[in-house]
């Protein structure tokens, strides 16, 4: 089941007859998370588990669901539905863990859904409005927006994104 979706994935991402393949391009994994259509390095991901069959053995804090077990690793679940917005009331069975391989560990990612494998190259990644720009803030985990099928996708770099520390409200105030 685990290998059988990020297969059927991979197959229509090669099946996908609406452009060849590019040798600059780059395969992005596509997720889902508060009606936003995300999309992070394919090279990144270990494997696809569906939420309900990962063992967890622990729970703790807000943002960091728990710890689990996959493959004999042990390690942290972060709930990105949480950190990007309200939690849904209950897990849907699409709910989906995308288990990464990050530079620093092997973690956890929890997610609406993912939908899909796509490819991009660097010339069709636009900059995101606002972010950077005439005085904007520049968020650097935001690699930039791209556009698939119709489809808007945000880019993040997960390495970057999953290595922000969450600053408590008093520091906040304080600085």
């Amino acid at each position: 089941m685990i290998l059988s979706k990020m297969q059927a994935l991979n197959a229509n991402a090669i099946n996908n007859g609406t452009r060849p393949p590019d040798a600059g391009a780059q395969q992005y994994l596509v997720f889902r998370l508060g009606g936003l259509d995300y999309a992070l390095d394919f090279s990144k991901v270990q494997e696809l588990r569906p939420l309900k069959e990962l063992e967890r053995f622990a729970s703790d804090g807000e943002i960091i669901s728990g710890v689990a077990v996959s493959r004999g690793v042990i390690m942290p679940i972060v709930d990105m539905r949480i950190a990007f917005g309200p939690r849904p009331p209950a897990h849907d069975p699409l709910t989906d863990v995308i288990i990464l391989k990050l530079s620093s560990c092997v973690m956890g990612m929890v997610v609406d859904g993912v939908t899909d494998i796509v490819s991009l190259t660097l010339d069709e990644l636009l900059p995101i409005p606002g972010a950077g720009a005439n005085g904007g803030p520049a968020v650097e985990y935001l690699l930039g927006l791209g556009e698939v099928e119709g489809r808007r996708l945000i880019v993040v770099d997960i390495d970057k994104l999953m290595s922000i520390r969450k600053v408590p409200v008093g520091a906040r105030q304080a600085a």
